[in-house]
Parts: C-alpha cells; sequence; structure tokens
C-alpha cells in the first residue's frame, strides 16, 4: 500500500523569510552554503535586511500585515523581535511562525522539538502542525522567558562586552561570584504550587539570587533552566534560586542540567509581581535597566506556531 506523500501547509499561503544577518556572530553572511540552500526553498522571499531590534520589530510588524506566515531565521533575540512585531501589528491569531534555528540561543526550538539541523527544520515548516503557544507579557513587551537578578546582570554584561558568543557570556558571568541576593517581595496570583496545592494569592518576602520566570525549559546554550516549564499549559513557570552566590556556582553543573531545580522553590501561576530595589531584568537574553517593581502575566494560546 503506498503512503501518502505529507501535504504542505504552506501550500496556497503568503510566505516570507526573515533572517537576521547578525544570529550567531554573523552565520548566515559567512556561510554562503546556507545562504543559498533557504533562498532556493523560499524563491524569492528573502528578508535579511533587519540590522538591529527596532529594524526587526518594525519589518515584522509590516510583513505580518502582507503574508499568512512568517519563517525566522535567526536565534531567540530574533525571534522575540518578530513575535513583537506580530503582536503590534494585531495579527498574533492570524499568522503563522515557522522557526529555521540559526542562532546561539534556540529554546522556544528546544521546548517545541524543532531540530537544529537546518533541513529538518525546514521540513517541519513545510510539512508540520501549527500549535498555538504561551506568552509571556510585560510592559508591553513579549518573551518566552524572563529573569530577575544575577543572570539579568550578566546579561547586561554581555551587551557591554566586546567579545561575544560563549566565551562572552563566560567572561560576563564572573558578576555572579560577588552578587548578593536580592530582596525580593514577591506577589503570586491564580496558581499552583508543586505539590498540587492551589492558591488565589501567595506573597513571599525572600533574598533571591535568582528568579526565573519562563514559558520555555532553556536558557541559551542549552541550558535547561526550567525543566517543569510548559510552553502552552497557561502558567507561567517561576523557579527561586533563594542560595548564595558561593552554592549557585557550586551546584551550577546541576543546575546547568536542571537537576538542582527540585529542591527549590517553584510555582505555576498566571501572573506574579515582583518588587525590590533595582532589580536587573532580562527578557529574551536582552538586559533591561534596573526597576523596583516589574509585573509579568501570561498570555494564552497568543501565538501559533508550527512545530513537529
Amino acid at each position: 500500500m503506498s503512503r501518502k506523500s505529507p501535504r504542505p501547509i504552506l501550500a496556497h499561503k503568503r510566505v516570507a523569510v526573515l533572517v537576521n544577518p547578525m544570529s550567531a556572530r554573523g552565520k548566515w553572511q559567512r556561510y554562503a552554503k546556507i545562504r543559498r540552500y533557504i533562498r532556493r526553498k523560499f524563491q524569492g522571499r528573502i528578508y535579511d535586511e533587519a540590522r538591529d531590534k527596532p529594524g526587526m520589530i518594525e519589518l515584522a510588524r509590516r510583513l505580518s500585515l502582507e503574508n499568512d506566515v512568517l519563517v525566522i531565521v535567526g536565534g531567540d533575540g530574533t525571534l522575540a523581535d518578530v513575535m513583537q512585531g506580530i503582536v503590534e501589528a494585531g495579527r498574533a491569531k492570524d499568522v503563522m511562525i515557522g522557526i529555521v534555528p540559526l542562532g546561539s540561543g534556540n529554546a522556544i526550538r528546544h521546548s517545541l522539538g524543532i531540530p537544529k539541523n537546518i533541513a529538518k527544520a525546514m521540513r517541519i515548516v513545510k510539512f508540520g502542525t501549527p500549535r498555538l503557544i504561551d506568552l509571556i507579557e510585560f510592559e508591553g513587551r513579549v518573551a518566552s522567558m524572563v529573569s530577575i537578578g544575577a543572570t539579568a546582570i550578566a546579561s547586561h554584561k554581555t551587551a557591554h562586552s566586546r567579545i561575544r558568543g560563549f566565551l562572552g557570556h563566560i567572561l560576563a558571568s564572573r558578576i555572579l561570584l560577588t552578587h548578593a541576593r536580592d530582596e525580593m517581595e514577591i506577589e503570586l496570583f491564580d496558581g499552583i504550587e508543586d505539590k498540587g496545592g492551589r492558591f488565589a494569592r501567595k506573597t513571599l518576602a525572600l533574598k533571591v539570587f535568582d528568579c526565573v520566570v519562563n514559558k520555555t525549559n532553556h536558557f541559551g546554550y542549552n541550558w535547561l533552566v526550567a525543566p517543569k516549564a510548559k510552553i502552552d499549559d497557561g502558567y507561567l513557570d517561576v523557579t527561586l534560586f533563594d542560595n548564595r552566590a558561593a552554592s549557585y556556582l557550586f551546584y551550577f553543573p546541576l543546575i546547568y542540567f536542571g537537576r538542582y531545580q527540585r529542591f527549590l522553590k517553584h510555582y505555576k501561576v498566571e501572573r506574579i509581581i515582583i518588587r525590590g530595589r533595582g532589580l536587573h531584568i532580562q527578557y529574551n537574553g536582552e538586559a533591561l535597566g534596573p526597576r523596583d517593581r516589574v509585573e509579568l502575566k501570561v498570555l494564552p494560546q497568543a501565538l501559533r506556531v508550527i512545530g513537529p
């Protein structure tokens, strides 16, 4: 009995391919073979002129008004900018996103089960299944991963370092050796505790080294920072690293592989408010200036992404 070929979901769709030419230290520019391959597969629909965050957001906003599918060639930062543009255009429920990983950080790719191999990822874009995923909303921004505290400071140092890539992250992370815990007042709303108990509101007063609020399991470079997060469960995944710097660094190998997190305070919530003094924040790898208050909420089923 003959097996039917999968039906391409891009058939009769208007498709635009957005490329971040600066992803992974300019991989798009350095590897002509990759450029030729992607151009051949998506004839004449490549947009690779945006070279900064505002430019990518504006390009995504404009193209989302004209197309049914936006294929993203880049990493988590590029994907975050495109998501922002789609949301700002009011097209989140109408436009599908396809992902071809080309960046150093691919957290959403991990959570969706999209392979890093470009050819296999492109096959999923063409023959995969659209699914709705949640997003995090705060201060008019959308994100899939946010942290408040130590890793946000490291992101800030990385952004201002002359050394890029993995080495730049390692060097910037030296700040973690001396970072003192931040005093935080944390309000959690409409949530679930690890033991299954539900609550409408819970308030915590803690000294926190790092607070991770995620929809994805990973940060960049395959770091399994939030092993219990689910990209479509309707909740923010909150992990509180309330240990000291020395303890955090000592256990970091276990933290990197998601093993140590089972000993930490962990919640699933629909909304969270964090108050403190000069709290550093990063979202999708981009550092923001210090805040004394940040409020985050889940946007359930906010975006359609093509997965396996």
